[in-house]
Protein backbone atom coordinates (compact mmCIF):
# COMPACT_ATOMS: atom_id res chain seq x y z
CA UNK A 1 0.00 0.00 0.00
CA UNK A 2 0.88 3.41 -1.00
CA UNK A 3 0.00 6.65 1.40
CA UNK A 4 0.96 10.19 -0.04
CA UNK A 5 -0.04 13.19 2.22
CA UNK A 6 -1.44 15.65 -0.01
CA UNK A 7 -2.53 18.09 2.67
CA UNK A 8 -1.70 18.34 6.63
CA UNK A 9 -1.25 21.00 8.78
CA UNK A 10 2.59 21.42 8.31
CA UNK A 11 4.69 20.81 5.24
CA UNK A 12 8.43 19.23 4.70
CA UNK A 13 8.63 20.02 1.35
CA UNK A 14 7.92 23.22 -0.73
CA UNK A 15 4.07 22.87 -0.78
CA UNK A 16 1.87 25.08 0.73
CA UNK A 17 -0.42 23.52 3.30
CA UNK A 18 -3.29 24.26 5.38
CA UNK A 19 -4.79 23.29 8.67
CA UNK A 20 -6.57 20.25 7.69
CA UNK A 21 -6.19 16.72 6.11
CA UNK A 22 -5.99 15.19 2.66
CA UNK A 23 -4.17 11.46 1.76
CA UNK A 24 -4.16 9.40 -1.38
CA UNK A 25 -4.19 6.09 -1.12
CA UNK A 26 -2.95 3.38 -3.08
CA UNK A 27 -4.04 -0.38 -2.75
CA UNK A 28 -3.30 -3.49 -5.21
CA UNK A 29 -5.97 -2.58 -6.68
CA UNK A 30 -7.53 0.54 -6.10
CA UNK A 31 -6.75 4.64 -6.11
CA UNK A 32 -8.57 6.35 -2.94
CA UNK A 33 -8.96 10.00 -1.77
CA UNK A 34 -9.41 9.98 2.05
CA UNK A 35 -10.18 13.63 2.55
CA UNK A 36 -9.80 16.90 0.71
CA UNK A 37 -8.51 19.57 2.90
CA UNK A 38 -10.69 22.56 3.02
CA UNK A 39 -9.46 23.79 -0.27
CA UNK A 40 -8.00 23.45 -3.71
CA UNK A 41 -4.44 22.99 -2.15
CA UNK A 42 -4.45 19.15 -2.04
CA UNK A 43 -5.17 19.27 -6.03
CA UNK A 44 -1.95 21.53 -6.23
CA UNK A 45 -0.02 19.28 -3.65
CA UNK A 46 -1.39 16.24 -6.30
CA UNK A 47 -0.10 17.26 -9.55
CA UNK A 48 3.09 18.61 -7.94
CA UNK A 49 3.65 15.17 -6.87
CA UNK A 50 2.57 13.49 -9.94
CA UNK A 51 -0.92 12.22 -9.02
CA UNK A 52 -4.17 12.31 -11.25
CA UNK A 53 -6.95 12.98 -9.40
CA UNK A 54 -9.07 12.23 -11.99
CA UNK A 55 -8.25 8.39 -12.00
CA UNK A 56 -9.49 8.34 -8.46
CA UNK A 57 -12.15 5.84 -8.14
CA UNK A 58 -13.77 6.45 -5.02
CA UNK A 59 -13.28 9.75 -2.53
CA UNK A 60 -14.19 9.16 1.36
CA UNK A 61 -14.90 12.03 3.50
CA UNK A 62 -14.03 11.75 7.15
CA UNK A 63 -16.81 13.78 8.62
CA UNK A 64 -18.92 16.94 8.25
CA UNK A 65 -16.18 19.56 9.09
CA UNK A 66 -14.60 22.25 6.26
CA UNK A 67 -11.03 21.18 6.84
CA UNK A 68 -11.50 17.69 5.58
CA UNK A 69 -14.71 18.21 3.29
CA UNK A 70 -13.97 21.94 1.89
CA UNK A 71 -12.27 20.74 -1.13
CA UNK A 72 -14.24 18.72 -2.92
CA UNK A 73 -15.93 21.06 -4.82
CA UNK A 74 -12.53 21.04 -6.55
CA UNK A 75 -11.98 17.28 -6.67
CA UNK A 76 -15.91 16.69 -8.02
CA UNK A 77 -14.45 19.27 -11.00
CA UNK A 78 -11.62 17.44 -11.78
CA UNK A 79 -13.14 13.88 -11.17
CA UNK A 80 -16.44 13.35 -13.14
CA UNK A 81 -16.42 10.07 -12.51
CA UNK A 82 -15.56 8.81 -8.46
CA UNK A 83 -18.63 8.65 -6.11
CA UNK A 84 -17.70 10.74 -2.72
CA UNK A 85 -18.69 8.98 0.11
CA UNK A 86 -19.69 10.66 3.54
CA UNK A 87 -22.06 10.00 6.35
CA UNK A 88 -25.28 11.08 6.05
CA UNK A 89 -24.97 13.47 9.56
CA UNK A 90 -22.77 15.13 7.72
CA UNK A 91 -24.75 17.75 6.39
CA UNK A 92 -25.64 19.06 9.91
CA UNK A 93 -24.24 22.80 11.16
CA UNK A 94 -21.41 22.49 13.56
CA UNK A 95 -19.56 25.12 14.93
CA UNK A 96 -16.06 25.54 17.12
CA UNK A 97 -15.71 26.97 20.32
CA UNK A 98 -15.70 31.01 19.21
CA UNK A 99 -18.91 29.94 17.38
CA UNK A 100 -17.57 29.81 14.07
CA UNK A 101 -19.69 27.61 11.51
CA UNK A 102 -17.40 24.89 10.71
CA UNK A 103 -19.22 22.79 8.85
CA UNK A 104 -19.69 21.79 4.86
CA UNK A 105 -22.21 23.81 2.25
CA UNK A 106 -25.54 22.47 2.07
CA UNK A 107 -25.23 22.26 -1.64
CA UNK A 108 -23.08 20.07 -1.73
CA UNK A 109 -25.35 17.09 -0.64
CA UNK A 110 -27.35 17.66 -3.58
CA UNK A 111 -24.80 16.48 -5.87
CA UNK A 112 -25.66 13.43 -8.17
CA UNK A 113 -22.10 11.55 -6.69
CA UNK A 114 -22.26 12.16 -3.45
CA UNK A 115 -23.24 9.00 -1.44
CA UNK A 116 -24.81 9.31 2.21
CA UNK A 117 -23.62 6.31 4.02
CA UNK A 118 -24.45 4.82 8.05
CA UNK A 119 -23.42 1.48 10.14
CA UNK A 120 -21.58 -0.30 7.88
CA UNK A 121 -21.01 0.29 4.36
CA UNK A 122 -18.77 -2.11 1.85
CA UNK A 123 -17.23 -0.21 -1.02
CA UNK A 124 -15.66 -3.09 -2.38
CA UNK A 125 -14.03 -6.27 -0.92
CA UNK A 126 -11.95 -5.85 1.56
CA UNK A 127 -12.77 -1.72 1.48
CA UNK A 128 -15.24 -1.09 4.33
CA UNK A 129 -16.57 2.37 5.88
CA UNK A 130 -17.92 2.17 9.75
CA UNK A 131 -19.56 4.66 10.93
CA UNK A 132 -19.31 6.19 14.48
CA UNK A 133 -21.99 4.76 15.71
CA UNK A 134 -20.92 1.21 15.67
CA UNK A 135 -18.51 1.95 18.40
CA UNK A 136 -19.27 1.28 22.19
CA UNK A 137 -17.15 4.74 24.12
CA UNK A 138 -16.06 2.74 26.83
CA UNK A 139 -13.78 6.32 27.73
CA UNK A 140 -15.92 9.66 27.69
CA UNK A 141 -14.89 12.19 24.89
CA UNK A 142 -14.13 15.57 25.28
CA UNK A 143 -15.80 17.90 22.95
CA UNK A 144 -13.31 20.75 23.23
CA UNK A 145 -16.17 23.30 22.55
CA UNK A 146 -17.35 21.50 19.10
CA UNK A 147 -21.07 21.88 19.02
CA UNK A 148 -24.01 21.50 16.48
CA UNK A 149 -27.41 23.41 15.47
CA UNK A 150 -30.82 21.89 16.47
CA UNK A 151 -33.44 23.68 15.28
CA UNK A 152 -31.84 27.38 17.42
CA UNK A 153 -29.94 25.87 19.98
CA UNK A 154 -26.74 24.80 20.16
CA UNK A 155 -25.41 21.52 21.46
CA UNK A 156 -22.64 19.46 22.11
CA UNK A 157 -21.47 18.00 19.02
CA UNK A 158 -22.02 14.16 19.09
CA UNK A 159 -19.89 13.22 16.26
CA UNK A 160 -22.37 10.46 14.56
CA UNK A 161 -21.29 12.32 11.03
CA UNK A 162 -17.52 10.93 11.77
CA UNK A 163 -17.02 7.79 9.84
CA UNK A 164 -13.42 5.16 9.34
CA UNK A 165 -12.34 3.71 6.35
CA UNK A 166 -11.08 0.28 7.18
CA UNK A 167 -8.67 -1.64 4.31
CA UNK A 168 -7.35 -5.03 4.91
CA UNK A 169 -4.87 -6.05 2.37
CA UNK A 170 -2.11 -8.59 2.51
CA UNK A 171 -3.19 -10.03 5.69
CA UNK A 172 -3.04 -6.58 7.84
CA UNK A 173 -5.73 -4.35 8.64
CA UNK A 174 -4.97 -0.37 7.81
CA UNK A 175 -7.75 2.35 9.81
CA UNK A 176 -7.79 5.82 8.35
CA UNK A 177 -9.43 8.72 10.49
CA UNK A 178 -9.40 11.77 10.14
CA UNK A 179 -10.12 13.38 13.24
CA UNK A 180 -11.46 10.63 15.89
CA UNK A 181 -13.66 13.24 17.64
CA UNK A 182 -15.50 9.52 19.19
CA UNK A 183 -12.21 8.93 21.01
CA UNK A 184 -8.62 7.80 19.57
CA UNK A 185 -8.39 5.00 22.84
CA UNK A 186 -12.31 3.71 21.85
CA UNK A 187 -11.47 4.03 18.35
CA UNK A 188 -8.75 1.75 19.00
CA UNK A 189 -10.46 -1.03 21.08
CA UNK A 190 -13.06 -1.28 18.52
CA UNK A 191 -10.58 -1.72 15.35
CA UNK A 192 -6.85 -2.57 16.77
CA UNK A 193 -5.52 -2.36 13.17
CA UNK A 194 -2.01 -3.27 12.42
CA UNK A 195 -1.88 0.23 11.13
CA UNK A 196 -3.66 3.24 12.25
CA UNK A 197 -3.77 6.38 9.85
CA UNK A 198 -4.93 9.90 11.32
CA UNK A 199 -5.66 12.31 13.86
CA UNK A 200 -5.67 11.82 17.82
CA UNK A 201 -7.71 14.86 18.40
CA UNK A 202 -5.71 15.64 21.55
CA UNK A 203 -3.61 19.31 20.20
CA UNK A 204 -6.01 21.33 22.89
CA UNK A 205 -4.55 19.30 25.46
CA UNK A 206 -1.40 20.88 27.51
CA UNK A 207 1.69 18.78 26.28
CA UNK A 208 1.80 17.65 30.07
CA UNK A 209 1.72 14.19 32.51
CA UNK A 210 -2.27 14.13 31.17
CA UNK A 211 -1.22 12.72 28.13
CA UNK A 212 0.39 10.09 29.63
CA UNK A 213 -2.78 7.80 29.67
CA UNK A 214 -3.21 8.17 26.47
CA UNK A 215 0.36 7.05 25.99
CA UNK A 216 -0.37 4.07 27.89
CA UNK A 217 -3.58 3.08 26.70
CA UNK A 218 -2.67 2.89 22.87
CA UNK A 219 1.00 1.17 23.86
CA UNK A 220 -1.24 -1.79 24.90
CA UNK A 221 -1.34 -2.42 21.46
CA UNK A 222 0.44 -3.38 18.35
CA UNK A 223 -0.42 -0.94 16.06
CA UNK A 224 1.68 1.33 14.00
CA UNK A 225 0.82 4.97 14.80
CA UNK A 226 1.04 7.62 11.78
CA UNK A 227 -0.41 10.54 13.12
CA UNK A 228 -1.00 14.17 12.13
CA UNK A 229 -3.04 16.87 11.85
CA UNK A 230 -5.23 17.72 15.35
CA UNK A 231 -2.55 15.73 17.20
CA UNK A 232 -0.66 18.70 17.37
CA UNK A 233 3.06 18.83 16.71
CA UNK A 234 3.53 19.60 20.71
CA UNK A 235 1.16 17.12 22.10
CA UNK A 236 2.80 14.85 19.45
CA UNK A 237 6.56 14.78 20.70
CA UNK A 238 5.36 14.76 23.74
CA UNK A 239 3.15 11.13 23.27
CA UNK A 240 6.47 10.08 20.80
CA UNK A 241 8.50 10.01 24.14
CA UNK A 242 6.46 7.55 25.52
CA UNK A 243 4.68 5.39 22.04
CA UNK A 244 8.05 4.17 20.33
CA UNK A 245 5.44 2.94 17.54
CA UNK A 246 4.71 6.85 16.85
CA UNK A 247 5.17 9.09 13.82
CA UNK A 248 3.80 11.75 12.09
CA UNK A 249 2.78 12.37 8.68
CA UNK A 250 3.45 15.93 7.13
CA UNK A 251 2.38 17.40 3.47
CA UNK A 252 4.10 15.70 0.67
CA UNK A 253 5.89 12.65 2.29
CA UNK A 254 5.31 9.29 1.04
CA UNK A 255 4.41 5.88 3.30
CA UNK A 256 4.79 2.20 1.33
CA UNK A 257 3.22 -0.03 4.21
Amino acid sequence: MVIKVLNENTSKRALRCEHGLSLYIETGAHRILFDTGQSDIFAENARKMGIDLSKIEMCIISHGHYDHGGGVPCFLEINDTAPVYIHQNASGSFYNESGKFIGLSKELFAHARIKQCSAITELVPNITLISSTCLQKKMAVDNFGLSMKIGDKLIPDDFKHEQYLLICENNQSFLFSGCSHNGIINIEKHFHPDYYIGGFHLSKLPADERLNAYADALNQYPTQYYTCHCTGEENFRYLQQRMPHLHYLSTGETLHL
